[in-house]
């Protein structure tokens, strides 16, 4: 048996029919799947009868030795190694691929981030998150659980909230409420303004949400002269294509 680990931020799902709900929500076009963090493999069992080109990435080495004993055949595409620190442009050969998994909660937004990050290779994703990170993933402008990781995400990805998850479904339970998303490629194939200032300016707002963007911008724009009519707004009361636009702006007074 696979003990868990708080230090990796291990809950284990036990409830088959949960399982299955997560792996039916994978349309997996590509036929490639890329499963992160598959512990006890709740979901690997369902998604071997399901899918032949299936790669998994784990880091914890118990895990490992109980999912080569248990399903043999994967032992060739099971990945001893760092989601976060991988590079997975190799692991299906530059092609696309879909990713699942339920997700440790102590990484689940850096692990969101790197796939932005590949979002050109990764066209679905099924993921079990913290509850409240499931929140600030689907949120609209104008919420409080707007902020960084709804901007990013939905700029990129059509994202839904499946369902929420009981504490009692996991060994050990977590001390919160788990909720299932996808996230579907959107078609916009191009930034509309500097993706890396587009990122700054994101996260330099809402890292300061409190303040009105004028006064949290103020550091970026090295003191230059600077009007729009955002700047006396307060991040989450901006929606994308401001935020956007906003960038370009900005942008024109930087160069």
């Amino acid at each position: 048996m696979v003990r868990a680990k708080k230090f990796l931020g291990q809950h284990f799902l036990n409830d088959k029919n949960i399982a299955a709900k997560i792996v039916d929500a994978l349309d997996a076009s590509t036929g490639k799947i890329l499963e992160i963090g598959p512990g006890t493999g709740v979901l690997t069992r369902l998604l071997l009868q399901r899918n032949k080109n299936l790669k998994l990435v784990e880091i914890d080495r118990e895990s490992i030795d109980f999912l080569i004993a248990t399903y043999p055949q994967i032992k060739q595409d099971l990945y001893k190694d760092d989601f976060l620190k991988m590079d997975i442009n190799k692991l299906f050969d530059g092609e696309n691929f879909s990713i699942i998994g339920n997700f440790p909660y102590n990484i689940s937004s850096q692990i969101l981030f790197k796939i932005i990050d590949h979002k050109e290779l990764v066209p679905e994703v099924v993921g079990m998150v913290q509850k409240e990170v499931a929140e600030r993933m689907t949120s609209l402008p104008g919420k409080k659980t707007y902020g960084i990781l709804s901007v990013l995400l939905q700029r990129w990805y059509n994202i839904e909230y499946l369902f929420t998850v009981d504490e009692h479904v996991f060994t050990p339970p977590p001390q919160v409420k788990s909720a299932v998303v996808k996230m579907t490629r959107n078609d916009r194939l191009e930034m509309q303004c500097d993706e890396q200032l587009f990122i700054k300016i994101v996260k330099t707002t809402f890292n300061q949400r409190r303040k009105i963007i004028r006064n949290s911008i103020k550091p970026l724009l090295d003191d230059r002269p600077f009007e729009h009519a955002f700047l006396n707004l307060r991040p989450e009361q901006l929606s994308i294509p401001q935020f956007i636009g906003l960038t370009n702006e900005v942008e024109k007074i930087l160069c």
